[in-house]
């Protein structure tokens, strides 16, 4: 069964006109035009293929230079410009980008889009941030390998910290040499509360962030759902679009950021959070966040005392 999320697009004919191209490049999306609106729908299999809104970061195969790769997705950048919690963008070789859409011009700062072109990451999010995506994705280009779901917390200008979770695609070129990277962050919303297996799953949920300072324990939580591990763990991914494993990390984490902004001593954060290794605590916090807890607060103390960006 599939999951359609779907956005209310303007101006219903010039989107309809501009979506049979779309349509035809990327099967992952499907337009709906009534008499009142204009929806687009992508449409992500839960199966255990790559799913479908991923699917929108490969190029065709017919795409042979960047720039052609690049007049590919600007037909989807309508698409991407109206979905508020979806980051979209486009990088060239030297991990500069290329094509972004609204939601990230808006979360670094800018309200004009071009003001991202030509600047890498590191230049347009806090340092420390900034430097580890730009790490990303000089090695999904130097490598070529695909980054999929990645769960990472986000630090925006003037907001508070978020998850999402990321993906980035190589971009080859006719002789398959990488000239580049496609990528999505999808903010980690609400879970879909109408799937049957909800009110099972929000239990275990609660179990894991009751006792988040216990070790995952797979089998009790599958007996909690009357389910077996390898069922758990599929519909988890499904309604939540997470495993039991990156909700404790989460929750962990979660209170651990929270704790942070306190003078609480590291050490004593981390065993609140369920690490009896404050090493690990801090190995984990830094593969997930890209900051000690250390360098976590200090930016925490900083963005406190420095002026807002506008939104």
């Amino acid at each position: 069964m599939a999951r359609r999320s779907s956005v209310i697009l303007t101006s219903p004919k010039r989107l309809y006109n501009l979506a049979q191209p779309v349509l035809a490049l990327c099967p992952a999306l499907a337009f709906n035009h009534h008499a009142s609106e204009t929806r687009m729908t992508i449409t992500t299999d839960d199966g255990a293929t790559l799913p479908g809104l991923h699917a929108t970061l490969r190029a065709p195969p017919s795409a042979s230079t960047l720039e052609v790769m690049l007049q590919h997705f600007r037909l989807l950048e309508p698409v991407f410009d109206a979905m508020p919690d979806i980051v979209f963008f486009v990088k060239d070789e030297e991990a500069r980008y290329a094509l972004v859409n609204r939601a990230l011009a808006s979360r670094c700062g800018h309200k004009d889009k071009q003001a991202l072109i030509g600047k890498r990451a590191e230049e347009v999010f806090p340092q420390r941030f900034g430097r580890m995506y730009t790490a990303q994705d000089e090695a999904v280009i130097a490598h070529g390998n695909q980054m999929l779901d990645q769960l990472e917390l986000h630090l925006y200008p003037g907001r508070q910290p978020g998850w999402c979770m990321t993906c980035k695609q190589p971009l080859h070129d006719a002789n398959g040499k990488v000239v580049g990277l496609a990528g999505i962050s999808r903010d980690l919303q609400a879970a879909e509360g109408t799937h049957p297996a909800y009110t099972r799953l929000a239990n275990v949920v609660q179990h894991i962030q009751d006792n988040f300072v216990l070790p995952l324990n797979m089998p009790h939580l599958a007996a909690m759902a009357n389910m077996s591990i390898a069922q758990l763990e599929r519909y988890f991914h499904k309604v939540f679009h997470l495993t039991p494993r990156q909700v404790l990390l989460k929750t962990r984490l979660d209170a651990a950021t929270a704790l942070l902004v306190t003078n609480d001593k590291v050490t004593d954060v981390a065993a609140l959070c369920g690490y009896t290794d404050h090493s690990a605590f801090t190995r984990q916090f830094k593969a997930t966040v890209g900051l000690t807890p250390t360098e976590y607060r200090a930016l925490l103390h900083s963005n406190h005392s420095a002026p807002k960006h506008p939104a």
